[in-house]
């Protein structure tokens, strides 16, 4: 059992509280997954800009590792500290050369995501706990998602927690089970894809970037996952540009949306949302099995 929520903004008036309204949502859900959380926040860069999010261990020196990267591929780094995590910020042609150098000069370092909006931070812990470390109640933005786990089919490690990031700019989350994950990560390292961890949840990651790459859309995407992914799940994935929601043919798993002028959200309880402003007058729904949804701006 774990718990998911997503946050969609049609109006970017509320950006300023996108934070402050994803952490809210996710604690709500702590009795679902006391094991670890995360969160994944979209605000997009300026224009010609990347964002490299890691990890490293607590007291690690990021204005060190900034200069170090700056000097391995010949470009400016700014770097912004956020407890065990760091958002590195530099041109847009340079990334590439980013990431690989990461793996020489910093092998301690983990990739946690890398966009031009998204941003990633999870960690052991309680819901509350860890987007009070990373100071998620202040971020702004257009889309976030979050997740609580409880753990069932991997350790209880950072690497294990969701969101799974396997694409710029896309990350999965999950309420479920993959019963066909192994045999799927297998044709998926055939075609080139790097794993980090043995959690099913990053295999599905890695599918549907997988499809995209190939020229489908989120929705088609989310679709093809019907017929290729195996087991009892809901998935809210996100893009660069939006979200989308999909539930397996059985819908076992819970999941509410709701949708107002201002915002989409979803919450694997109604109890999520109770919180953000209209839900009063929302149009709440369940969504329906084997069916994708999904939202862009």
């Amino acid at each position: 059992m774990c718990g998911v929520v997503g946050l969609f903004l049609k109006n970017s008036k509320l950006s300023g509280d996108l934070g402050a309204m994803t952490a809210a949502m996710l604690a709500v859900l702590t009795d679902r997954g006391p094991d670890s959380a995360g969160i994944a926040i979209y605000d997009p860069a300026k224009a010609g800009k990347v964002k490299l999010t890691v990890r490293a261990e607590a007291g690690a020196d990021w204005d060190a590792l900034a200069a170090r990267l700056a000097e391995a591929i010949g470009a400016k780094v700014k770097v912004a500290p956020r407890d065990t995590h760091a958002v590195l910020k530099l041109a847009e042609d340079a990334a590439d050369d980013a990431f690989h150098a990461l793996a020489t000069i910093a092998p301690e370092v983990t990739l946690m995501s890398r966009g031009e909006a998204m941003e990633i931070y999870k960690e052991v812990g309680l819901p509350a706990d860890v987007t009070a470390r990373f100071g998620i109640a202040g971020m702004s933005g257009t889309h976030a998602i979050g997740h609580t786990r409880m753990a069932t089919e991997s350790a209880v490690t950072t690497v294990g927690a969701h969101p799974f990031s396997t694409g710029a700019d896309q990350c999965l989350i999950h309420n479920g089970s993959l019963s066909n994950h192994n045999n799927l990560r297998r044709v998926l390292k055939r075609e080139g894809i790097a794993f980090g961890s043995e959690n099913d949840t990053e295999v599905a990651a890695a599918y549907l970037t997988h499809k995209m790459a190939g020229g489908l859309g989120l929705g088609e995407a989310l679709d093809a996952g019907i017929r290729d992914l195996d087991g009892f799940y809901t998935f809210v994935v996100a893009t660069k540009t939006g979200f989308g929601v999909l539930r397996d043919p059985i819908a076992c798993k819970p999941a509410v949306l709701a949708e107002t002028d201002d915002y989409v959200a979803i919450g694997s309880e109604y109890r999520a949302m109770v919180m953000l402003p209209g839900i009063d007058t929302a149009r709440v729904w369940e969504p329906e099995p084997a069916t994708s949804y999904f939202w862009t701006h």
